[in-house]
């Protein structure tokens, strides 16, 4: 990788970006996986690359629905690999669930090194490698499924899953979490908890709020999900992007101002 100083103001964006790269040349992430990379980082910088308070309730109410789950799995894909292996597989170690590859642009060697990079980081249920079933609706291979793993699941998280897949989950009855920047995409507009946010910070806060939630009482998680509603943090999260962008514009007229004097 790039030696990037900590020092640098977009330290964690860099980062990403090489690893991403770093996920391309070890053949874990399509190179299609860059664009979307790309496309995602677009999003952070309109969110002030923070977590925002509307992806924070989201992500409250997804520790919820993990915590009440009877048989919750977890997605990875070629970028999620990349960018969060080990976060993932502590997630998935902290709910007692299996972590499942699932690739859009599939090929059976990707599918392994990825099983074999979170194996590498301690996972102990990676399935994918033997799909046995498919989910209703789709037709790519983006419908491969194992039973034991999201076939079977009843809440799903799928970070940065395309739309078609998120719906086709959500139809079989499952609660499905996505984690997604664009609050727009179909992904979010579709799932039943969007968190909006970039997935480097999206996993460790729902890692935390998962321990901070672990041992309350049933009736406060449910609680806290019937307090939730997707389309009020999807319609918060739009709102607090506008804020945001206002207030930098707030900023170059404040200093196109002082230039002028």
């Amino acid at each position: 990788m790039t030696d990037i100083p900590k020092s640098h103001p977009r330290y964690a964006s860099l980062m990403a970006r090489e690893r991403i790269a770093d996920g391309v040349r070890n053949g874990i992430t399509s190179a299609q996986g860059m664009i979307a990379q790309g496309r995602g980082e677009t999003f952070d910088y309109i969110l002030g690359e923070r977590t925002m308070r509307s992806a924070d309730r989201a992500t409250l109410a997804a520790a919820a629905a993990l915590l009440l789950a009877e048989r919750p799995a977890l997605s990875v894909n070629g970028n999620v690999a990349a960018l969060v292996p080990a976060e993932m597989v502590e997630l998935a170690s902290l709910l007692n669930a299996p972590l499942e590859v699932n690739l859009f642009h599939r090929s059976e060697d990707r599918v392994r090194k990825i099983a074999d990079l979170l194996r590498s980081h301690g996972a102990r249920m990676v399935l994918g490698e033997s799909p046995d079933c498919r989910v209703p609706g789709l037709e790519h291979s983006r419908a491969l499924a194992t039973r034991g793993g999201i076939y079977d699941a009843d809440v799903v998280l799928i970070p940065l899953e395309d739309g078609d897949r998120c719906e086709a989950l959500v139809r079989m009855g499952k609660t499905v979490i996505a984690i997604d920047l664009n609050p727009l995409s179909r992904t979010s507009m579709k799932a039943s908890i969007s968190i909006v946010d970039n997935i480097m910070r999206a996993v460790p806060n729902l890692i935390g709020k998962i321990r901070s939630l672990s041992g309350s009482p049933r009736e406060d998680l449910q609680a806290i999900l019937r307090d939730y509603s997707n389309r009020n943090t999807l319609s918060d999260a739009l709102l607090e992007m506008q804020e945001y962008i206002t207030a930098r514009m707030r900023e170059l007229d404040t200093a196109g101002r002082s230039a002028g004097r």
